[in-house]
């Protein structure tokens, strides 16, 4: 009991230490909130009108948007990690009666949070701009639990690819498929409307059901078998991360 409370603790002292980085380079937290927001205003009001999505277009990609949010913001992980790595103060926390996990669990809490407020704040814009979501408080409460699984398993994903990577900026590029499946998904247009073999790939992947779910619990469109879906690729990328992230780390810090 007092390995786990220390170790609590010590996650702790490291997920403060991960949220006064966030305050001390406000840059990256603005563009994390900017460039979904961007996306949004220009889908809404540049091509908004060409889509035929069956009803008003900001209802149908604000999830995806959301969910575009949160995926930009957890990559990020990746190069904190990095940065962790390679600069040194790892070695130096390996002096400290520090739990070993706690350097990593920061860094994902961190995330979780950070990219649970980008979240909210870009969902303010998307209301002030017309989208009116019909959930009830209980599926509010079902889109934001869902949103923070994404949250963390893509952030464990990313902590596992900082610690493979060389150095930052290869970290940076471990996470740009992370980035693009957004786009190959039913985020923006129905899958309907792909190529045959490119809808197989946008129906099977995991943002797909992440967004449908979303969508479903937002806007009340079926979610069929989705939510099952998107539930074990979130709990199966989280689990493999996680597991990953703890193999690379103890193997790093072995040397």
């Amino acid at each position: 009991m007092t390995t786990l409370t220390n170790a609590a603790a010590d996650s702790g002292t490291m997920f403060r230490r991960s949220m006064r980085h966030t305050l001390r380079t406000p840059d990256t937290m603005l563009l994390a909130i900017a460039l979904p927001v961007i996306l949004m205003l220009m889908f809404v009001y540049v091509f908004g009108g060409a889509m035929d999505v069956g009803g008003e277009y900001i209802d149908y990609v604000v999830p995806g948007i959301i969910l575009l949010c949160a995926s930009f913001g957890a990559a990020t992980t990746a190069t904190s990690v990095s940065v962790d790595m390679t600069e040194g103060i790892v070695d130096r926390f390996r002096t400290m009666a520090i739990s070993r996990s706690a350097v990593l669990t920061g860094h994902v809490a961190g995330s979780l949070v950070r990219n649970l407020l980008t979240a909210v704040l870009v969902l303010a814009v998307a209301l002030a701009i017309g989208f009116r979501p019909n959930a009830t408080a209980l599926e509010w409460v079902a889109a934001v639990g869902l949103i923070a699984l994404f949250v963390l398993a893509i952030s464990w994903l990313c902590a596992a690819l900082g610690l493979v990577a060389a150095n930052p900026e290869a970290a940076n590029g471990f996470t740009f498929f992370l980035l693009f499946l957004p786009y190959v998904s039913s985020a923006f247009v129905p899958t309907s409307s792909m190529p045959a073999w490119l809808q197989w790939f946008a129906d099977n992947q995991p943002v797909t059901s992440v967004i449908e779910t979303l969508r479903g619990l937002l806007m009340g469109t079926p979610i069929g078998d989705s939510g099952a879906l998107a539930i074990a690729w979130c709990a199966g990328i989280a689990v493999g991360g996680y597991l990953w992230a703890v193999w690379a780390f103890r193997r790093k810090t072995a040397r």
